[in-house]
């Protein structure tokens, strides 16, 4: 009988040394600081928003920088040199996750590393782009948000808003492979009501001046996708097609903000949270990339720049303005 309670004794002690190591290795789990490196491709509204929308997604589910995130950001500023850079000097850093803003940094990333988990946001077709093997089953680890837009709207938009457009310029970076996707599903779109198009393609942003000059008197409008070349110079592409009464029709609302004519377009801010919610998934355990699907943003927004319009004499249709008022 003594020898049967030293041993329900000795067994006491050790489960109770168990839960007590337990114990101290879910404190040690929950006071962890996640390291999360991020590669913007360049800075413009969209891309932008996209960044400030993940890091409050992550401060609204609790991972908030300096207490138990640190965030190494960089910006690629455009130059592919420095996409490449920035995705070794990321990857050597070893983090618990990546975030990729822009098709060109996802696919630097993605071609660097198959171990750290990578989310990306603000890439039309990650599938198109070659980083996944399907956007239905990602299969490898790479996962996130598209900014897919509903270009065939945008296209019926244009005719809406310039009803006599016979001949559309699609205007975007050659070197963009989501853009060369947007592009021919514009010109599908376009061609499907009545429209002709023509490409109008730039390798840089110091291209577009000469190619947006060289539309004038060719074309009667211009469709422009969620293109970052084109985004980050979107100035230039207004000033020059304004002055010359051509009208623009951007795939997103910093692009019509900046002197668009008009979109039907996505809340990158939204989306950057969406894809903080995926990262959080990834960073608790709960889920893989790999079998996260790719998601998309189901709510877009009319926006329409009325001063441009104004200056452009184009009259905005009574019901577009009661679905901007809405």
């Amino acid at each position: 009988m003594k020898r049967s309670k030293k041993i329900l004794s000795t067994l006491c002690i050790f489960a109770l040394t168990v839960t007590a190591l337990s114990g101290c290795s879910s404190k040690k789990d929950s006071d962890k600081t996640f390291k999360i490196g991020v590669s913007q491709l360049t800075t413009h509204d969209a891309l932008d928003a996209a960044y400030k929308g993940f890091v409050d997604g992550l401060s609204e589910a609790g991972y908030k920088e300096g207490d138990n995130i640190e965030i190494n950001f960089q910006n690629a500023q455009g130059d592919k040199s420095n996409i490449n850079t920035i995705a070794s000097t990321l990857v050597n850093d070893n983090p618990d996750l990546i975030l990729a803003i822009g098709t060109s940094t996802a696919q630097s990333l993605a071609n660097l590393t198959k171990d750290i988990p990578i989310v990306v946001t603000a890439v039309t077709d990650p599938e198109e782009a070659g980083i996944v093997d399907t956007n239905e089953a990602p299969g490898g680890n790479v996962t996130g948000t598209s900014d897919l837009n509903p270009v065939k709207e945008q296209m019926y938009l244009l005719k809406q808003l310039v009803p006599t457009a016979d001949k559309v310029a699609i205007l975007y970076c050659s070197s963009e492979d989501n853009s060369k996707f947007q592009a021919d599903l514009a010109a599908e779109a376009a061609a499907n009501i009545g429209i002709e198009t023509v490409e109008a393609t730039v390798s840089s942003t110091n291209d577009i001046e000469q190619v947006i000059q060289s539309l004038v008197d060719k074309v009667d409008a211009i469709y422009a996708p969620t293109d970052n070349t084109i985004a980050s110079g979107m100035s230039t592409v207004s000033m020059i097609a304004n002055a010359n009464n051509i009208p623009v029709i951007c795939g997103e609302t910093g692009m019509v903000e900046n002197g668009g004519l008009a979109t039907y377009g996505l809340d990158y801010y939204n989306l950057g949270k969406q894809t903080a919610a995926m990262a959080v998934k990834i960073l608790t355990g709960e889920s893989e990339p790999a079998d996260m699907p790719i998601e998309y943003i189901e709510n877009v927004e009319l926006a329409i720049n009325e001063d441009v319009a104004t200056q452009l004499g184009i009259t905005i249709p009574d019901d577009l303005k009661a679905e901007m008022n809405k």
